[in-house]
């Protein structure tokens, strides 16, 4: 039977998603389910990895039988998924040992503050490109070692496996307990922080500096390889790419030329700029990262802006304090007002990620007076998001020494015209929509596609991307400036907020 189709697994913080594309890169099928989110503690944030694989038996059959497809129309399966998150299972038993403890998850803030005072601490950011923070795997897989009674003995043993989610789901799809993979691919093991950025290998001293025994770790391969065939959800399919979520939509936007960037709006926003076959290394705050690798050829570097809180500062808005009932009315509300007041909110409901990684920092609202509407609250969450991207756009310039011309966006944030159209006013610089939304999902598949020869090239996945909105900027540029300089003394006004507990103690 002809191959007709590509299926990619889009494993987030929210939902698990999949989605069928055909030849053309174009949607053909999709299904969903969300996952409970679970908040034990302040800073605490948890997923069951149980749960998410159990909803991906449902989905992935779900997908083919919405569109009457059989497996053995599907030329191969690609995974994209939530990065950081840390899931630690039993290799005998297949069950997870705890919760999934998720990428937004603070809980090692004092685990990674004690690091930081070690003498050799400046390892971490040499051989890993990642600063210290309570963002990466490796503290949290320590925390989970050291608050389970006995875990780590079984670790050294190799009882105890460990990976993010793609590792979770592929070990589970080539059968588990009875033979499963245990593979992650260079763009998820570049966000471990225990990975070497430049032999793309477990790196030895950083497994010492963290404590983490090598026994547990999973095979890094490319993300474009067949990694094995599915037992179990899609029997008999080729399980062909990995990516990390964010390198996902990079690929999916073919950014494959140095200099091309994108910027994914979701839970969180990601910006990745391509920096070729070269790791750059930041001095402005930014992430080295791998982008991707095809197979047996090179590595594809990218400088990554990590910003914790965009749609979910939405979500907050509708749901703690209640001001709209659904997402899209916050355009509605913005729309009420002709500018913020002098309002701004910062976001830092779990720290400051780039380009200022300050992990103490708290969200604040500044600029209230009795003339603020909830009209210039909504305009001042939306505001948000265009001034971290514009943070990290300009740390992007600095390091990268290319000016952006153009950012290519994607995520269900770009839905809002008046958002997208604050970000380009903020950037100076043009702003494009792709024609096919779910980059990430795209990306995953096309990267699948390429590894068992469905799609031939990348210039043929160029080909695929077709534009369909474009935001030119048209801020005055003292208005831009101005306001960009208020944005940064709000942001001032987060930092040194939690005082790690020796100090409150006056230790």
């Amino acid at each position: 039977m002809v191959a007709h189709f590509v299926m990619s697994i889009d494993q987030g913080t929210t939902s698990t998603r999949c989605i069928l594309f055909d030849r053309g890169g174009r949607l053909v099928s999709v299904s969903q389910r969300e996952h409970k989110q679970y908040f034990p503690k302040p800073g605490w944030v948890e997923h069951d990895a149980a749960e998410i694989w159990r909803n991906l038996e449902h989905l992935a059959p779900e997908a083919l039988a919405k569109v009457g497809v059989t497996t053995g129309q599907v030329a191969a399966i690609g995974i994209a998924n939530q990065r950081e998150t840390t899931v630690l299972w039993d290799r005998r038993t297949g069950h997870p040992l705890g919760r999934a403890i998720v990428w937004q998850d603070t809980r090692t803030d004092e685990l990674v503050a004690e690091y930081a005072r070690r003498p050799d601490a400046s390892t971490v950011l040499e051989h890993s490109g990642l600063p210290l923070a309570t963002y990466f795997s490796a503290p949290r897989i320590r925390w989970m070692l050291d608050h389970n009674p006995g875990l780590r003995e079984r670790a050294e043993r190799g009882e105890v496996l460990f990976g993010t989610m793609e590792s979770w789901l592929i070990w589970n799809l080539t059968g588990g307990v009875d033979g499963g993979v245990h593979v992650t691919d260079v763009t998820n093991a570049s966000r471990t922080q225990l990975m070497n950025i430049r032999t793309l290998e477990w790196d030895p001293e950083l497994l010492d500096f963290f404590g983490v025994p090598a026994a547990m770790l999973p095979e890094i391969r490319s993300s474009a390889e067949v990694y094995g065939q599915a037992a179990r959800a899609l029997p008999g399919v080729r399980i062909a790419a990995a990516l990390g979520d964010q390198q996902a939509a990079l690929f999916g936007q073919t950014c494959f030329a140095r200099g091309e960037a994108k910027c994914t709006y979701g839970t969180g926003s990601f910006l990745l700029l391509n920096t070729g076959d070269t790791p750059v290394r930041s001095t402005h705050g930014l992430l080295t990262t791998v982008g991707y690798r095809i197979g047996t050829e090179p590595a594809v570097y990218a400088l990554e802006g990590s910003i914790a809180v965009t749609g979910s500062l939405v979500q907050w808005f509708r749901d703690s304090l209640g001001l709209i009932t659904t997402a899209p009315e916050i355009e509605t509300l913005a729309r009420t007002v002709e500018d913020n007041g002098g309002c701004y909110i910062v976001p830092a409901f779990s720290g400051l990620f780039a380009p200022h990684w300050r992990s103490e920092a708290r969200g604040v609202i500044v600029g209230l007076t009795s003339y603020i509407t909830k009209g210039h609250l909504a305009r001042a969450v939306l505001e948000a998001t265009g001034w971290q991207t514009r943070e990290v756009v300009d740390a992007m310039n600095a390091d990268s020494g290319l000016a952006l011309t153009t950012l290519k966006v994607d995520g269900g944030m770009t839905a809002d015209n008046l958002l997208m159209q604050f970000v380009a006013d903020v950037l100076d610089a043009p702003v494009v929509r792709p024609m096919v939304a779910e980059t990430v999902s795209l990306g995953a598949a096309y990267a699948a596609g390429l590894a068992v020869g469905y799609w031939p090239d990348l210039e043929g996945l160029r080909r695929n991307w077709h534009r369909a909105a474009l935001w030119n900027p048209a801020m005055d540029a003292g208005r831009r400036e101005s306001e960009y300089g208020n944005w940064r003394r709000a942001v001032e006004r987060t930092f040194d907020w939690i005082q790690p507990a020796a100090e409150a103690r006056g230790e």
